[in-house]
């Protein structure tokens, strides 16, 4: 989990304080069969990515099935795992995740939430009649409480449990985080308020500034605005050493899901939901052609697409505006492992370099302040002090320090 926390007041901007950015993969059925998605998954540890994710959504393969077997045959990466709560119960969420914490040997996140709600609507389930804010803050209270050990005899509006509601079996850790996939800004608000991380959909990356202020306020009003906080922007991504092969690849992504984005999001480059329609309607028709052909390059810039170094520029936004975790998906690229291996080689080196740099830069500041403190000046070579930038103005204010101490 990743180590990012809030500024302590207004005046500081909110600005996420990390060690490094993290890169996740997330691997979608469209991808291949469970049995390729498996192996997949085995190359994205192999490479380094940090985070693996299989969406789990109403009729695509089944993801608990897929970390299992990953769970078993990986150990380091670690396994973001989907708790659908309209279609289970928090007591098989929480008995799945605490099981497969087990198997992956302490290696597991949850994630309970939703990216859209039209896909609900498929198995009879508005948002507009269900109470998706009340369910997922009383969830997440649930399970945490299980995973503790405890006995939850819950009364909430959702939820009405027993005192004979507890796990039967010792989980692997009695704190496995839980952060919140979230859309709108009502969920995503909860998102910074009770989660250990918000998992949003930042589609077009443009919008991530947009996405990033409501978790920033729930944040804000939460009990530990400055806790550990997993803040990671899903991406859809599509990588080639030819970019308008990987624009292509992109499009036949938006044709199918920019339907389900966040209204406010695409508004920020100027289109609608009602734009994405048309594209949808042919690709639901069977014309993947036509749907292709369908979608603007205005459209395909709810995505990241092109070259390795195309990509880099493209996704500084979505650091810039406080992530510190991109999860990348979508077409991932024409050969998806090779796609994988150019993300790893080419995309996620040019952040972590920047971000070894920096760190390595203050420690140096840091060693260096102990060692003329408690060495002397005259122990730094003078070439060096001659080299200082601000020469003459750190020395005046050493030497006002000085004044002040000896007062």
């Amino acid at each position: 989990m990743s180590t990012t926390s809030m500024g302590s007041s207004p005046s500081e901007g909110f600005v996420f304080n990390v060690d490094r950015p993290r890169f996740g993969i997330r691997l979608i059925d469209d991808l291949g069969t469970p049995t390729e998605l498996v192996a997949l998954a085995l190359l994205a540890e192999e490479v380094g990515f940090d985070v693996l994710l299989f969406p789990h959504s109403p009729f695509r393969a089944n993801s608990w099935v897929l970390n299992s077997v990953v769970a078993a045959r990986t150990q380091r990466i670690e396994l973001s795992a989907g708790g659908p709560l309209w279609t289970a119960d928090p007591s098989e969420v929480a008995t799945y995740v605490a099981t497969l914490d087990h198997i992956s040997r302490g290696r597991v996140t949850l994630r309970i939430g939703a990216h859209n709600f039209e896909t609900l609507t498929w198995i009879g389930v508005s948002h507009e009649t269900d109470d998706v804010i009340q369910r997922v803050r009383e969830a997440t209270e649930i399970i945490r409480r299980l995973l503790r050990g405890e006995r939850v005899a819950h009364r909430g509006r959702i939820y009405n449990w027993t005192e004979n509601a507890y796990l039967r079996f010792k989980p692997y850790r009695t704190e496995i985080p839980v952060s919140i996939s979230a859309i709108g800004e009502p969920l995503l608000e909860l998102s910074g308020e009770i989660g250990d991380g918000s998992h949003p959909m930042v589609t077009p990356p443009r919008s991530a500034g947009l996405i990033m202020e409501p978790i920033r306020r729930g944040l804000l009003r939460s009990a530990s605005p400055d806790r550990p906080f997993d803040a990671a922007a899903y991406v859809w991504m599509s990588v080639s050493e030819d970019g308008d092969e990987a624009r292509g690849l992109l499009a036949d992504i938006v044709s199918y899901y920019g339907s389900f984005l966040d209204p406010r999001a695409v508004a920020t480059i100027g289109l609608t939901l009602e734009d994405f329609r048309p594209a949808f309607e042919r690709r639901m028709a069977g014309d993947l052609a036509g749907a292709r052909a369908a979608v603007s390059p205005a459209m395909l810039q709810t995505g990241i697409a092109g070259t390795p170094g195309e990509c880099v520029q493209q996704l500084r936004v979505i650091f810039d505006a406080g992530f510190n975790h991109v999860n990348i998906g979508g077409p991932l690229g024409p050969d998806p492992a090779e796609a994988m291996r150019l993300i790893a080689r080419h995309v996620m080196p040019a952040f972590l370099e920047a971000s070894s740099a920096g760190v390595s830069a203050g420690r140096a500041a840091m060693i260096g302040a102990w060692l003329g403190a408690t060495l002397g000046i005259d122990a730094v070579p003078a070439e060096w002090r001659e080299r200082l930038e601000a020469r003459d103005r750190i020395h005046g204010l050493v030497e006002g320090l000085i004044v002040i101490a000896c007062q």
